[in-house]
């Protein structure tokens, strides 16, 4: 089994998901655009997002830690993110999942927590590959996952049905162990 403890930076924590962060999160979530390239809104109903926590979130701890990601300062949740698709054999991890409140987008909290698991990742649980997935069309998240330092792969057609009956076109990333030094370096100096 995978050690889940919490990460931080001086300005912003990672901790294992707990009950008592969902009522932060269902705020950090009521803004309609984070929502657009998700597969699923889990913060839509409180019922919603106590579901997704219990059956979702809390799914085999073998393969997935989810992380709250929470401000420092003001101790507010701004959002979840995970290492998922854990895989010891392997030693491999896909980093997504992950939203963060519209106020928060393009400010630290992305970079910080990114850097997080990729240290987490590769420094304690020492894994050699990291993949990132998104949304074809999702430029932004497409955009953030590069200034990362993440290799893009290329598409994979019709790679999720999404809830519309419609099929995801993902977008492949990765950075693995070879990378990492030089953009743990990089992602420093960012913070």
């Amino acid at each position: 089994m995978f050690t889940l403890k919490s990460q931080q930076t001086d300005k912003l924590l990672l901790a294992p998901l707990e009950d008592k962060h969902l009522g932060g999160l269902y705020q950090a979530g009521q803004y309609t655009k984070i929502w657009r390239w998700v597969l699923m809104n889990y913060t839509e109903t409180q019922q919603t997002l106590n579901d997704w926590f219990i059956n979702t979130a809390q799914f085999d701890a073998e393969q997935q830690i989810v992380f709250a990601i929470i401000d420092k300062a003001s101790e507010q949740v701004l959002g979840t993110t995970r290492l998922f698709r854990l895989d010891k054999h392997n030693r491999s991890a896909e980093i997504g999942h992950t939203f963060i409140g519209t106020p928060w987008q393009r400010s630290f909290v992305n970079t910080h927590a990114k850097y997080l698991l990729l240290r987490y990742a590769f420094d304690e649980l020492d894994l050699v590959r990291i993949s990132f997935n998104t949304h074809e069309k999702n430029q932004k998240s497409r955009n953030a996952i590069t200034r990362l330092g993440a290799r893009f792969e290329g598409i994979a057609y019709k790679d999720r049905l999404l809830a519309d009956g419609s099929y995801r076109n993902t977008a492949k990333f990765s950075i693995i162990d070879q990378q990492w030094a030089t953009i743990k370096l990089q992602l420093e100096g960012k913070l």
